[in-house]
């Protein structure tokens, strides 16, 4: 894989997004209001500036520890699936990151409501998608056995 490092940053970012996503949009809201700027509970300024702030925290992780875990071999067994497998979960929750920023420009009301769904079936499917890749990512570094 081309860009190990940015996919597994990427998903450092996106884990706490999506785990917890109200918090982050609510940390950023309060730290707009200490400023005071009045915004909406769950509004865009308010996830904006959390996720700014969660990806400093990411940025500054990565800065003092050098690499963000797993850090893999990219001769190991499973090494290239797995990132293929964290890439997809990294799409789907982007995707989930970005919904609602563009919900309000979707007119019927159903089409938000079904794509609602979807999305929140996305954060159960990345969950699953971010725990295989990040294993096979570390079962690349265990040595191989050799059987006799």
């Amino acid at each position: 894989m081309k860009f190990a490092n940015i996919n597994l940053f990427v998903a450092w970012f996106l884990i706490p997004q999506t785990l917890a996503m109200g918090w982050v949009a609510f940390v950023g809201r309060m730290v707009l209001e200490i400023f005071g700027v009045s915004t909406e509970e769950e509004g865009i300024p308010g996830r904006v500036v959390g996720a700014v702030l969660l990806l400093g925290a990411v940025l500054l992780v990565q800065v003092w520890r050098g690499a963000l875990a797993p850090v893999g071999k990219p001769e190991g067994k499973g090494y290239s699936f797995g990132h293929r497998l964290v890439l997809i979960a990294n799409i789907l929750a982007a995707l989930l990151f970005v919904f609602p920023f563009v919900w309000h420009f979707i007119p019927q009301r159903d089409v938000v409501m079904v794509l609602s769904k979807f999305a929140v079936a996305f954060g159960y499917w990345v969950m699953a998608l971010w725990a295989v890749g990040f294993s096979f990512i570390y079962q690349s570094t265990l040595p191989v056995k050799v059987n006799n």
